[in-house]
This record gives C-alpha cells, sequence and structure tokens, in this order.
C-alpha cells in the first residue's frame, strides 16, 4: 500500500471534523478544516461527511490553488489559502455553522464585549464580515478583512470561522465563539448587555499572556507562546 504523505496531519483533520459534529458545532457536509503543511495546506474534500472521511480524502493544496490526489477540495479553500498565506501565525483554519454564531450572522451582528473571554479572539469585537457567495474569492477577501487583528470572524447569512497556532487551538476557539454568541443572543432576549470597555479587554488579554503557566520540574517556566497552556477558561 503506498505511504500517504502527512498522514499524522490527515488524521488530525478526520478527528476535528468529527469532533465538530460530537460539539454540536457543525453537521452534515457543512462547515471544513484547513491545516498548514510545509509549502501549502491540507483541507477537507467538498460534499463528504465527517463520519465518511478517511485520512487518503484529505486534499493536498499549494498557495497557488492546485491540487493534488483524486478527491477535490471543499470549496471553500480560498479563505483558508488567503487566511494562511496571510497570517504566518496561524496554523489552522476551522470553519463551521454553529447555530448562535450562524444566528447572529444572519442577522450580520458583531459580537460585541459581553464577556471578558471575548479576549480570546484577539479583540473587543468578533466581527460578522459583509455577505459574499459562498467559496467565491470576495468572500474570502471579506473574512480576510474581518480577521484583521482577530482570530476569529462570523460570516454574514453563513457561519464562524475560527484560527489556531495549532488545529486543536482552533477548534477550542470555534467552540468559544459558539458560547459567547450563546451568551450575547440569550442577554438580547432580556434587554440587552452591559458592554466591558476596550481597556478592561486590553487588561485579560495581557493577563491572558501568562494565564496556565505553571513551573517544569527542573524549574523552568513555560513558554507564553501557548504550546504548553490549557486553553480552558480561566478559573
Amino acid at each position: 500500500m503506498p505511504r500517504i504523505a502527512h498522514l499524522a496531519a490527515r488524521k488530525s483533520i478526520v478527528a476535528a471534523s468529527r469532533e465538530m459534529n460530537r460539539l454540536g458545532i457543525n453537521q452534515g457536509t457543512s462547515g471544513n478544516i484547513g491545516l498548514r503543511i510545509p509549502g501549502g495546506f491540507l483541507v477537507t474534500p467538498t460534499g463528504i461527511p465527517a463520519d465518511e472521511l478517511e485520512p487518503h480524502m484529505i486534499v493536498r493544496m499549494g498557495f497557488d490553488g492546485r491540487h493534488t490526489g483524486a478527491f477535490e477540495p471543499s470549496s471553500e479553500w480560498r479563505f483558508h489559502r488567503d487566511i494562511l498565506a496571510a497570517r504566518p501565525d496561524v496554523a489552522a483554519v476551522v470553519h463551521c455553522h454553529a447555530m448562535f454564531a450562524t444566528t447572529l450572522a444572519i442577522a450580520r451582528k458583531d459580537i460585541p464585549a459581553v464577556h471578558y473571554m471575548i479576549a480570546a479572539a484577539g479583540g473587543p469585537t468578533i466581527r460578522c464580515a459583509p455577505y459574499a457567495t459562498y467559496g467565491t474569492q470576495a468572500l474570502s477577501d471579506h473574512a480576510l478583512a474581518a480577521l484583521e487583528g482577530r482570530n476569529a470572524c462570523l460570516l454574514a447569512n453563513h457561519g464562524m470561522i475560527a484560527t489556531g497556532p495549532t488545529l486543536a487551538r482552533a477548534l477550542w476557539l470555534a467552540v468559544e465563539v459558539e458560547t459567547l454568541a450563546a451568551q450575547y443572543w440569550r442577554v438580547l432576549q432580556i434587554g440587552g448587555p452591559t458592554l466591558l470597555t476596550d481597556a478592561e479587554i486590553s487588561v485579560v488579554q495581557e493577563k491572558f499572556g501568562s494565564y496556565g503557566l505553571q513551573p517544569r520540574r527542573a524549574g523552568v517556566i513555560t513558554s507564553p507562546s501557548g504550546r504548553r497552556r490549557s486553553y480552558g477558561r480561566p478559573r
């Protein structure tokens, strides 16, 4: 049997795709995942439900938009390519149609600073990008603009995008964005939120820089890069 290149990365995409369904932030054939590899990226194929995905079905692509293998890439490959090309800090892109995030996206609402955990998305808001047809360059351009200085965004009448330095981190952020969206939607039903200020969110972002750091046995503190940090909500 021929060797499958980047097998571990492919398996991680399959596992994350199934986990999105298990977590309830995606369903059916909606949503997709992109993951950086040397010289390009891997992306989920078009039209195949997560439960039917296998590692060999994951599509390898170059930043020139060409792909190899028997399977066609997700119709959303453009924004995976463009985000990874523009953002060296991003190694993984998760796109899903989570219920509350998509509800707000249909209303074309940004998520404001309703809770301090919005700082995990990079700032005091999660922007909603303007509408464009799925799979188009226009949608990719809108997503890139909405992600300026941010790690996540909504896509009008569509869904959400979450990014991260690892696939685990991007998936975690997607769940966090959906949680924030649910909180915002619920508080809108009882008169609207009292928002945190930009200054208050800046303080949280600074605190996040050292949250979860623990001394190693040798007495060396783990790096604040996030490589060894817990990504649960602070407690």
